[in-house]
């Protein structure tokens, strides 16, 4: 039996739309406005993909990953797995996809039950899932998943606060594994832990990603885990994507200012190439995502702003001068004058990882 062609998107997003209504009053409530929180968000995942999607906090990426395993039903828009809108499904046949995409929570310490052992906590998706594993063989299976994550297969009895909180992470991704799914969704896994430890997380879920042909949707602050984790990056804005392509064409050779002023503030160890580069400060606060700015979102911090950026919404797309030429600057971007700003390549990129190590002490969106 053949498997799915490494072409075609395994999940494919278009114009999800998140937003959270604002009412007035007690008895009678009123809607008089609403949060904005994901606002338009389009994008594909291939078999065995990573993709990034990094951003300020309140961008809306907790959203997303919260909608493509349903934990939120969106306003709008549409998630497709397999050919099917996954936000129109409801009873066995959602159940049936929540087996194929999987989540992985930011924190360790909360997202695991503590007065639930660790077999319980891992056996779990079998109690919801009972055709996944027979009764009797669920105990051993818990312990290979736990071998199969760096544990001790024999700690099947502990609870959650004898572990470290990298070993808690491990619990949550031998959790997610439980069901073999296809899809795993990681919102921010790493960053509730020790520099020394997220380093290990990420191997583990490389080495994951191998052995068992995962895709991942990876959500992160620290730009330098996401570019080595990720095949392509996605760069959020107040509840929209603003610059989309491989990890050499974000890094490398960024062309909307948002992800320009996020990588020049990368931390570079050589004091040459800190002199040489170009830094790019923003000004003002992110605004409300209940009252975003007309046209493009980030007009109001962008140095390059101008008339038609208040007017129109730049669309997510290949700058025209880029189109038809193979260049690492011809992906899409949502800059109305993207092809007329880039910068040099390696002015703002925070260079590959040494050793193929992630440099989990870079730079964190906050």
């Amino acid at each position: 039996m053949s498997g799915p062609d490494p072409r075609e998107p395994l999940l494919e997003v278009r114009d999800l739309v998140k937003h959270y209504p604002l009412t007035r009053g007690v008895l009678f409530k009123k809607q008089i406005g609403a949060v904005k929180a994901v606002d338009g968000v389009s994008f594909d995942l291939r078999p065995g993909e990573t993709l990034g999607i990094v951003g300020e906090s309140g961008c809306g990426k907790s959203t997303v990953a919260r909608m493509l395993v349903n934990l939120e039903r969106p306003t709008s828009g549409v998630i497709r797995y397999k050919g099917d809108d996954i936000t129109r499904l409801s009873g066995r046949a959602l159940r049936a996809v929540r087996r194929d995409i999987q989540m992985v929570f930011q924190d360790p310490y909360t997202s695991l039950n503590p007065r639930m052992t660790v077999g319980d906590i891992v056996g779990e998706p079998y109690e919801i899932h009972p055709e996944a594993a027979p009764r009797g063989e669920r105990r051993r299976r818990v312990q290979e998943l736990l071998e199969v994550v760096g544990l001790n297969p024999e700690h099947i009895n502990r609870y959650p606060h004898q572990f470290s909180g990298g070993q808690r992470q491990r619990i949550g991704i031998a959790r997610g594994l439980a069901l073999q799914p296809r899809i795993i969704v990681a919102d921010e896994p790493v960053s509730a832990l020790d520099v020394s430890v997220q380093a290990q997380v990420v191997n583990l879920l490389e080495r994951l990603q191998d052995e068992f042909g995962l895709s991942y949707v990876f959500i992160a602050h620290d730009l330098s885990i996401v570019r080595h984790i990720s095949d392509r990056v996605g760069v959020m804005y107040l509840g929209r994507i603003v610059e989309t392509g491989t990890d050499t064409e974000i890094y490398d050779h960024p062309t909307h200012p948002y992800t320009q002023a996020l990588l020049s503030a990368v931390p570079v160890p050589d004091p040459e190439a800190r002199e040489h580069r170009e830094r790019v400060l923003l000004t003002g606060d992110v605004p409300s995502p209940a009252d975003p700015p007309s046209g493009c979102r980030f007009r109001t911090r962008c140095r390059e702003a101008r008339e038609r950026c208040a007017l129109e919404v730049p669309p997510l797309a290949v700058p025209a001068v880029f189109r038809g030429v193979d260049t690492p600057a011809g992906h899409d971007s949502a800059c109305h004058f993207a092809g007329e700003i880039r910068m040099a390549p390696g002015e703002t990129s925070p260079g590959p990882p040494p050793g193929g190590t992630p440099e989990v002490s870079g730079t964190h969106l906050t």
